[in-house]
């Protein structure tokens, strides 16, 4: 190095224009990164044009340990970007590193991945009792067991873990001390929100869907399908009468589902069960006839008449017209039925289309259906 640029440093007694020869001379500073080109391969050293007076060299323990894939990086000829350690060693080389200047890169990632909260997907390098190593670049971040996904097995990662992929969110760096600290849970989790935003989207009113039971409470049964939770209400079980979910689905079950309603921003789902089996309207020969009887309890008062839901499998409900409560003139139900009574019943109307059944309390002892309760009784005996 020329005496004039060797006298460049500084000091208390350098003069105070020193500093526009050394941007004249474009001299490097420690701490320094910059983009060169590889001029040369030596048996100890790579040369690195870094447009200063003189070349940066990447030498030692450096060159020693590096391996093949970054040694064909360094080809000559290739733009690099190198990290300036010291401007002048003993021997008057500037030297350079490579792999420093890939490690402040690195940081400068992590803290723009911190900034954006995107995922970062790495490689698992390691596992201890703490949580899981990640490299991300030349760093090795850690994600505490806090941290790590609970699906994730406890095994997962310690058998050939060079190979495992793991999707992660930066949630700290200190580039100080060295300190990346990642989250696979926090990347599960916006997985988990884009998945359900995409389902939410693609469903209907209508659409049939698989889900598992995750929960059981007195007025439904929630439902997960593919990350978004529905509700079945009891109302919804079935077309038989269910007095509680637990009677007929437990946690874990796997289930399909019948989509009502589609709350995207609240991103909840109204679900059925029942939409899925006969309605029995459409099946209502099979299981109701003129002339039946069968016991009801009294639901709700009308001024004409009380309405009344069957005490059987599916509990449909039908109306006591104010004119079949009573053999007796009756100036309002409540004269005669009050709410939760039970009756007895007889069906003296069946409308599948009307989705209507009438019924009876005076025709319950009547003398047209007198031949037809002894042949049931008949039948019974037998």
């Amino acid at each position: 190095m020329s005496d004039n640029v060797a006298q460049l440093g500084g000091g208390e007694h350098s003069h105070p224009m020193e500093f526009l020869l050394a941007e004249e001379l474009n001299l490097p500073k420690i701490g320094e990164t910059r983009r060169g080109w590889v001029i040369e391969h030596r048996n100890n050293a790579i040369l690195i044009d870094i447009g200063a007076k003189s070349e940066g060299v990447i030498s030692g323990a450096e060159l020693q340990n590096m391996d093949d894939d970054t040694r064909e990086l360094l080809g000559v000829g290739n733009e690099v970007t190198v990290f300036v350690v010291n401007t002048e060693d003993q021997h008057g080389n500037v030297v350079v590193s490579f792999a420093k200047a890939a490690e402040e890169m690195d940081w400068t990632r992590a803290e723009e991945l911190l900034a954006s909260q995107d995922v970062y997907k790495g490689k698992i390098i390691g596992q201890n009792k703490g949580g899981i190593l990640v490299k991300l670049g030349q760093l090795r971040g850690f994600i505490p067991n806090s941290q790590i996904s609970r699906r994730r097995g406890n095994d997962e990662g310690k058998s050939k873990p060079a190979t495992n992929i793991i999707q992660t969110k930066v949630i700290e760096v200190d580039r100080k001390r060295g300190r990346l600290i990642l989250s696979e849970r926090a990347a599960e989790k916006e997985a988990r929100q884009a998945k359900r935003a995409q389902l939410l989207s693609s469903l209907r009113e209508g659409s049939i869907l698989k889900g598992r039971v995750i929960n059981l409470a007195d007025f439904g049964a929630f439902i997960d399908v593919g990350g978004v939770e529905g509700l079945v209400h009891l109302s919804e079980l079935s077309w038989k009468r269910v007095n509680a979910p637990a009677d007929i689905l437990a946690v874990g079950n796997e289930v399909e589902v019948y989509v009502l309603n589609i709350d995207q921003d609240r991103e909840r789902l109204a679900l059925s069960l029942k939409r899925l089996e006969p309605d029995p309207w459409t099946i209502i020969d099979e299981y109701y006839q003129v002339g039946q009887l069968l016991e009801a309890s009294i639901t709700k008062l009308t001024k004409y008449g009380a309405f009344a839901r069957l005490d059987d499998d599916y509990a449909l409900e039908g109306l006591i017209h104010i004119s079949e409560l009573s053999e007796n003139h009756v100036n309002h139900p409540r004269d005669v039925v009050q709410p939760s009574q039970t009756v007895t019943v007889r069906i003296i109307r069946v409308d599948k289309d009307q989705r209507q059944l009438g019924l009876s309390i005076k025709q319950v002892v009547s003398d047209k259906f007198v031949e037809a309760d002894l042949e049931k009784l008949t039948t019974i005996q037998e």
